[in-house]
């Protein structure tokens, strides 16, 4: 379930009016990303773990997309993080998979790896299970690359919302992810 902290919920309808809302705006995001940069030639990559490729699907349904998008990993083992991406075992060991330095080094790994201008790590629990006290389901991690720019946020769900589910989780992940491109994108754009 989606339903923000501190609102009244009315149920099950509540639930899907909500997942439709962030689907919404995932695609709105989504369409304003890709077009932006198509326009300015910017190339992008994704490392996908708790979103399970759900980035690079909604990248790829956008018109024109194939000019920009170079390509994805969905990274959902460690193995597969370390082999493919680079990520260190010495960053798992110490900071867990679920952390700001994984996502790092995975929007680093996949950037070198797809040869492109800006990427996207993603690390975090989706849930329903593996969660624990320190880190909850939707405990999200996201990292973002541009150039010499770079983002990364704690994502930290649980806080804003309850009764999270699988799919919301990852709806929001993406839009955010997605949003904090842009962002990345625009402040880089008006430095130079």
């Amino acid at each position: 379930m989606c339903n923000m902290k501190d609102k009244p919920t009315s149920g099950s309808s509540k639930f899907a009016k909500d997942n439709k809302l962030v689907t919404k705006s995932l695609d709105i995001v989504t369409a304003r990303v890709v077009k932006y940069m198509i326009a300015n030639g910017i190339t992008l990559s994704a490392a996908e773990s708790c979103t399970g490729g759900l980035i690079s699907e909604r990248v790829t349904s956008v018109p024109g997309a194939s000019a920009i998008y170079k390509g994805g990993v969905c990274s959902y083992s460690e193995s597969v993080k370390m082999k493919v991406l680079g990520v260190r075992e010495e960053t798992l060991a110490r900071y867990t998979v679920y952390s700001a330095q994984v996502a790092e080094e995975m929007s680093e790994g996949v950037r070198k790896l797809m040869e492109t201008q800006a990427s996207i790590g993603v690390t975090g629990l989706a849930g329903p299970g593996g969660g624990t006290e320190d880190k909850p389901v939707g405990t999200v991690y996201v990292s973002v690359r541009y150039k010499a720019g770079h983002l990364v946020r704690d994502l930290a769900l649980y806080k804003e919302y309850e009764k999270l589910d699988r799919e919301f989780i990852r709806i929001v992940t993406a839009a955010e992810a997605l949003e904090m491109l842009e962002q990345l994108l625009k402040s880089e754009s008006e430095e130079n």
